[in-house]
Formats: C-alpha cells, structure tokens, sequence
C-alpha cells in the first residue's frame, strides 16, 4: 500500500513511520509524495522502507486491547481513513468522521492497564479514568425542603416514628442552664449514681405523652416535651422544660425551666421560665407535695407538671381562686380563662414549628402531622360556640354514628349548651382570634403533611362562595 487518504486535522504518529499534517479539510492527501498545490497542506515524508515490509504480517486494530501494542512490523493505517468521507467542500468540517476507538472504551482500556498494579491510596482520583463515574459516586442526601411533598410526609413520619421516648444525646447547646454547671467539676460517686437511676426509671415507665433526652456530656442536663391532656385547654400542644441536676441532688429537688415564648397559659407557667410546684419547692405545699429525697424522683416531676399545672380549669390554679370554683362565677371565669389559654396555645405551637427545641425537630414535625387535623376539628368546633376542651369526634367517629345520614343541606347541629348556671357564651373576640390563628395553624400543618385536604376544600368553598356574593 503506497498511498492513503488522511482526514481531519489531527496528528499521528506510529511505530517506525512521522506523519505530520496541518490543519485541512475535506483534501486528500498523498503519502510517500510532496503536495504544495493543496489548500492548507504541508509536507509529509515517512520511512519508504516501511513500505517494503512484508504486508502480511499487518494485522487489523478493531479491539480496543490492541491499540498502542503494535512494533513496527506490524504497524498498519488503513483502518484510520476513509476515503468516502472527503467530498471536496473545504467548509463541511462536520461531515468528517473518525473511525478510532471512543472516549469511553478509551478510558477502559486505559483502566485495565492498572488493574494488576498496587497504586497508593489517593493515586486513583488523579487518574481520570480510575476515579468513579459520576453516576457511581455517592450523592449527598436531598435537604428535605427540596423533595416533594408526599417524600416530605414520608420522611416526616418515619422520623416520627423512630423517635424514641427517652434517648441520649451529645450536647445541649440551647440548653437554659448550659452555663451552670452545678454538678462541679468532679460530681460524687453518689451524685452519678442518682442521676443514672433517675434516667433508668425514666427509660422504662415514661407515659406515650411525655419524651425525654439527656445530655451525655453533661449527664445534670435534661430536656423534656409534654403533650397537653385531652379535654383540657392544652390538649395536643407541645410543651418544653429544660431541667437541672443540682450538684446536692437528690437533697434538693431540679431546677426547671419552661419554654414559653414570651405568654403566660397557665398560673404555674411563667413568661420568664418559672415552674412553680410543690414538688419543686418553687411554691408552698405540704407532705407529699414536697420534694422528698427518698421517695421523689425526676418522673414524678414530670407526670406532676402534665396532670397537676396542665389540667383541665388551670384558673383555679391561681392563689386565691380555688375557694370560687364549682360557683356560677368561678366557673364562668375559668371557661373565659380556658378560651384565652387555647389561643396562647395555639400560638405555642406555631412558635414551636417554626423554633423547634434542639434535638426535638423530628418530634415536633411528626407530631403535628399527626395531630393537626385534630387540632383544626377543635379550632372549627370552638368558633362555632363548643365549650373550649371539649371532646372533638374524629372524622372516623363521626361516619361510625350516622353511616346512614345523606349529605345534602345538612342542617348544622346547634353545640351542646354549657350548664345552666354558668350562662356562658363564647365571645365574639375569641373567634375572631382564633380564625386568624386557625389560617396560621392551617399553613404550617399543611407543610408538616397533616391531613388537611378537607379543611382546604373548605377554604376553597368559602372564598368562592365569598366571591359570587
């Protein structure tokens, strides 16, 4: 073979033969000769001895496993044009064609070339064909912000889900007492041994409704959230107490402090984090009502807080007014103490799902994803004129009672009057309140993935309805 067609503008170069060639288009070029009367050529010469070669000893390179393994002997071109491709245009660069090994089986040719070899850790990703392709690369987790809804909902509950009631965790770092350090730099023995039961008993006879975490580096650190009672003015909010150790505890009873946000729901519960409680003798009492080193224990607190300062008539809590309860006044006052107590709860919770408490995010999410469309059943039943605490029927109890009544123009059951004696009514100012707090509440239950399609169908009527008028 003593001539050939190169196209394109590349270079090659074999074993025991130069060509060089500038750069051309859609020209032949002859090999073993000088040309100067084609456009954009120059001269190419190469070994004529390597023409004499014995051609059957060429052989062809079509698997990839043979490129660059060929010696002299051996070298042969012809598989590296194409004459059909030059048509003449000098313009037309994008009809040439190159029939030579891809990118890809390139790249997995070179590969094989290390795989016998033990390369130094590292070596790999400065190579790049040994480092992974990015599909095969691990990809950083989705922020869950970014995923769609229903993925949101999933993740949300199985969070929820593996949430467990009373667990360890490394650091406090919003924690109110985190820069008291009662326990000193080298607690007793005896302190130690205190602090770990008191987690023990925790661990095994928490209620459903109270969650705990403890801090493992500053094991006199405590931080629990307490679910609001059913049939109280608190029912499914979430409230937040940082607790202390002291460093003569048990001696001493812990130190609470109450996340409130700024509002005051309840007497016990100051806008500056007071607990006031017997047992912690933050308040008089007398008895069993008082710390007990002995008997007391870090669970009593607890269950003492959610049954005792979040109970269903948290008026008669305030010094002074339980001599009036089971009175028409006292009782009317405490229905008017008990509307103002749910706003500021509802306020609580949307102050806790925008500001959750550390290491209780996925609790605070799972929760009212969970309990939302209960909470928005209370707040509808409340501005129709339902007594605040009150049993709200779920949607399920509901269909179970009347399967056979027809939806069509129902006629709106009037609320179940409060006792006689107590001649009360919801005012005007709560419900105007609460349908503000209701559209907040709504949104950001909505975000969590409660199940809200039918209170947003509703919403949807209303403005329609609103609309046509």
């Amino acid at each position: 073979m003593d001539s050939g067609v190169l196209n394109g503008g590349t270079s090659w170069k074999l074993p025991g033969c130069q060509l060089e060639a500038s750069t051309y288009s859609g020209s032949e070029l002859s090999i073993g000769q000088s040309s100067s009367n084609q456009k954009n050529k120059e001269v190419v010469d190469y070994d004529m001895e390597w023409q004499e070669k014995d051609s059957g000893k060429a052989m062809e390179t079509s698997d990839p496993e043979d490129y660059g393994m060929m010696d002299e002997e051996d070298c042969m071109y012809d598989d590296y044009y194409d004459d059909g491709d030059c048509d003449g245009n000098d313009d037309d660069d994008d009809d040439l064609e190159y029939d030579v090994m891809d990118s890809v089986a390139y790249d997995q040719f070179l590969a094989a070339k290390f795989d016998s070899m033990d390369l130094p850790p590292g070596v790999e990703v400065t190579v790049p064909w040994l480092a992974p392709k990015e599909s095969e690369q691990p990809q950083p987790e989705m922020p869950i912000s970014y995923r769609p809804k229903n993925e949101i909902e999933h993740v949300i509950e199985r969070k929820f889900r593996a949430f467990k009631q009373f667990d360890t965790v490394p650091e406090f770092p919003d924690h109110h007492f985190l820069s008291k350090n009662c326990a000193g730099k080298k607690p007793s023995k005896d302190w130690v041994k205190r602090v770990q039961q008191d987690w023990k008993l925790l661990e095994k006879d928490l209620p459903d409704t109270i969650m705990v975490r403890a801090c493992e580096d500053r094991i006199d650190l405590l931080r629990a959230a307490i679910v609001g009672p059913d049939g109280t003015p608190y029912h499914n909010g979430l409230f937040f107490f940082d607790i202390q150790f002291p460093s003569d505890y048990p001696h001493n009873p812990p130190k609470a402090h109450y996340h409130s946000g700024g509002l005051r729901l309840n007497p016990n519960l100051y806008q500056c984090g007071k607990v006031c409680l017997s047992l912690l003798n933050t308040w008089s009492g007398s008895g069993c009502e008082k710390w007990n080193s002995k008997t007391s224990t870090m669970l009593q607190v607890l269950v003492s807080i959610q049954a005792l300062v979040l109970n269903e008539k948290p008026y008669f809590n305030e010094p002074g007014y339980a001599s009036s309860a089971k009175t028409p006044t006292g009782e009317r006052n405490s229905l008017m103490y008990n509307e103002n107590t749910f706003l500021l709860s509802c306020k609580t919770m949307l102050y806790s799902l925008r500001n959750p408490p550390k290491h209780f995010e996925d609790y605070v999410a799972g929760h009212f994803q969970e309990h939302g469309g209960i909470i928005l059943r209370a707040c509808k039943a409340y501005m129709e004129g339902v007594i605040v605490g009150s049993k709200i029927p779920d949607d399920e109890e509901e269909t179970e009672e009347s399967p056979q009544e027809v939806v069509e123009d129902p006629k709106p059951k009037p609320p179940p009057p409060p006792p006689a004696s107590y001649s009360f009514r919801t005012s005007d100012n709560f419900k105007t309140t609460l349908a503000k707090l209701y559209e907040d509440l709504l949104m950001e239950f909505t975000v969590k993935g409660a199940d809200t399609d039918k209170f947003l169908a509703e919403k949807r009527k209303d403005r329609q309805a609103a609309s046509s008028t």
